[in-house]
């Protein structure tokens, strides 16, 4: 389903010019050797997936003929250099997609409302020597003032976004017929409004800057196409069918405009990150078992969504991509 991939050595990588804007190419020396060592220690061979390892291999690393290599994936070339924003990058997805796209050799712009893991993971990113690089940026997404800030520092910093990723998302275990109002506002204040309001922010930014080939994307769910019999998630399911509707207006909208800016939903299944941690705050076992009777999807499942997504030539609009576990049912 994924398109083929190229390769390219990591020992070139690109740095941030003096003002941060354009790349010039450098040659990384004895530290990218150091680098493809703390990279691949411990970890399986790309052309090895059997074997079971602490940290898994990235998608665009491989080990040829004894070097670290950097994968370019087919169709990703424009995108080099051009700006992501990806919201809730402080772990699973987010994080993973955040990683995917640095590997490719994006600048992105990964926010959440506490930044210590996106930080940590932009020196991963520096140290393996990756193309692209990630800047942490702190947001709280239920606070509008913050997202405004937030695309006004882009702004002036690095011009503008190119590729909006609302990934932000969460659930809280409220029923509809005893949940809390306040639970309830949560959910629709991120889940809805927050990526309503990147979206417009994003195609603004993409406007003012005459930018036509932009991307924007929406972290969905399963639950946004259909309600499963399990009371704590239908608040949260309801948010995620706006998800659904969302997007679809989004991309007649943008057609409307006259634009060839793309707009696409990806709407994983189950997926093993600290979601159900969060559902079930309150009994850590019941998360758990969450993800133990099936082989779910990993978030770099998605994220290989995300590249594909964008990999793909301009003339052609993926609407939707609902990926689940094969063992899952429902």
């Amino acid at each position: 389903m994924w398109p083929i991939s190229e390769e390219r050595r990591v020992e070139s990588r690109s740095e941030a010019g003096p003002n941060g804007g354009g790349h010039r190419r450098v040659s990384d020396g004895g530290r990218s050797a150091a680098a493809a060592s703390a990279v691949l220690r411990d970890r399986p061979s790309c052309c090895d997936p059997g074997r079971s390892s602490a940290i898994s291999v990235p998608s665009s690393l491989c080990e040829v003929g004894g070097r670290l290599r950097i994968v370019a994936r087919a169709g990703m070339e424009r995108w080099r250099d051009r700006l992501a924003l990806v919201t809730g990058a402080s772990g699973g997805i987010g994080a993973a997609v955040a990683r995917a796209l640095v590997q490719q050799g994006l600048k992105v712009v990964g926010c959440a409302r506490t930044v210590g893991n996106i930080e940590e993971l932009a020196a991963e990113c520096k140290s393996a020597g990756y193309p692209g690089t990630l800047i942490p940026y702190r947001c709280d997404l239920s606070n509008e003032e913050d997202i405004l800030s937030m695309f006004s520092a882009v702004r002036s910093q690095h011009s503008g976004v190119d590729i909006c990723i609302n990934n932000a998302g969460l659930a809280r275990p409220d029923t509809l017929l005893s949940g809390s109002t306040s639970g309830w506002k949560d959910m629709f204040n991120v889940n809805v409004l927050a990526l309503s309001i990147c979206t417009r922010e994003a195609y603004q930014s993409m406007k003012e800057r005459k930018v036509d080939d932009g991307h924007i994307i929406n972290i969905n769910s399963m639950s946004g196409h259909r309600v499963v019999p399990q009371s704590v998630t239908h608040f949260y399911s309801a948010t995620k069918y706006a998800v659904t509707a969302l997007t679809e207006g989004l991309r007649q909208e943008l057609r409307e405009a006259q634009t060839h800016i793309r707009a696409t939903c990806i709407s994983p299944g189950l997926v093993e990150t600290q979601f159900a941690f969060k559902l079930h705050d309150k009994d850590p076992e019941k998360a758990a078992a969450t993800y133990e009777h099936i082989k779910c999807l990993k978030p770099e499942d998605v994220a290989e969504a995300v590249i594909y997504v964008l990999s793909t030539p301009p003339h052609v609009q993926i609407g939707d991509i609902q990926m689940r576990p094969t063992e899952q049912v429902t």
